[in-house]
């Protein structure tokens, strides 16, 4: 592709996917990300990659666990609900220290909830999603530019620390239509010694598998697991400073989230509000010390998101409750507006002075 297109977030993150060597999806329809399925069914073939609409989100994940085993680049993707019922999927890829990418555009909830944009999965996507002690690398896109570059990111970084990487956006990003520029890939090109691609004969066979029954040996491979999540915190966590020089109030916010409250910023800044944001690009690993050294400098922070204060928890331990921390939040598919963002900065500069 020569130029930008105008696509939908959903759209771009699956040509993004293609784009990234990937060449298995498996998923089932769900508002709002049915249209990564739907693109996807036209796209697979035509690169001779596999599109297969399984019977069930369990069905899906665990096909994605065997494309992964044979060390393949593969893909799955679900809203909210249906990402629940891809957790037992979850943590056998984590135990099994298998790559492969999942999605969540994330809807209102819990339980069916609503079809309309949340962020209300922040908790579940950055703490594991399954049972037992794991992480998944999660990436928060805030357009439809991001939908394509995150992807294409996220399958090189779940290659390089053999873990699964997550897209956790929301329905907004996810359906909104932009011009996206979609730059040939140049995947990682990681070795996978692990992966069961058959012996020829030349070599002892391989066993994937997240079953240990010697608890000093399940203890090892927890142990070393989480030495290289140490390594992806060290090296992958990622956020956007916007006006954060001189800012005495700092927004923390993501998504569609994210670009509310830039706009909140600019207004405020014309009011004379000396107002920052600090966007979480990566939400795991979590730009703890961003926000640590930001608590040396602001008087207050806002914790703008789509749910119930998820992330909040998040930046008061980050800050270690240096500087108070507020909600400012609207849940079950209400989008926060700009002006509402405004009137709690506006708040905020009251209380501080």
């Amino acid at each position: 592709m020569t130029g930008p297109i105008l696509m939908k977030g959903n759209e771009a993150l699956a040509e993004a996917a293609v784009q990234a060597g990937c060449r298995y999806y498996f998923g089932y329809p769900i508002t709002p990300q049915t249209e990564i399925g739907a693109y996807l069914a036209k796209r697979m073939p035509e690169v001779g990659g596999v599109f297969l609409q399984a019977e069930s989100e369990v069905a899906a994940i665990h096909m994605l666990y065997g494309a992964s085993c044979a060390g393949k680049r593969a893909m799955t993707s679900s809203s909210s609900p249906g990402v629940s019922l891809k957790s037992e999927g979850l943590s056998y890829l984590a135990g099994s220290d298998l790559p492969a990418l999942v999605v969540n555009v994330q809807r209102a909830g819990p339980g069916l909830g609503g079809i309309q944009p949340s962020q209300s999965d922040y908790m579940q996507a950055t703490r594991g999603g399954g049972h037992g002690d794991f992480r998944n690398i999660v990436l928060a896109p805030a357009s439809a530019q991001e939908m394509a570059t995150l992807t294409m990111r996220g399958f090189d970084l779940a290659d390089k620390y053999r873990m699964t990487a997550m897209i956790l956006a929301d329905g907004t990003v996810g359906q909104m239509m932009e011009p996206v520029l979609l730059e040939p890939a140049q995947p990682l090109n990681i070795e996978k010694p692990w992966a069961l691609t058959g012996t020829q004969g030349k070599r002892e066979k391989n066993i994937v598998t997240s079953l240990y029954l010697s608890p000093a040996e399940l203890e090892g491979k927890n142990l070393s697991r989480f030495a290289r999540y140490a390594l992806a915190e060290q090296n992958e966590t990622d956020f956007e400073a916007f006006c954060m020089d001189d800012a005495e109030i700092c927004l923390v916010a993501y998504g569609i989230s994210a670009r509310v409250s830039r706009s909140a910023v600019s207004a405020a800044r014309e009011k004379g509000i000396r107002a920052g944001m600090i966007r979480p690009i990566t939400l795991w690993p979590f730009p703890t010390e961003a926000l640590r050294q930001a608590a040396k400098q602001v008087k207050q922070f806002l914790s703008v998101e789509l749910s119930m204060g998820q992330m909040l928890t998040d930046i008061e331990l980050a800050v270690r409750c240096a500087r108070p921390v507020t909600l400012v939040s609207h849940v079950g598919g209400v989008i926060l507006t700009p002006e509402e963002v405004l009137h709690a900065i506006d708040h905020a500069v009251e209380v501080s002075a």
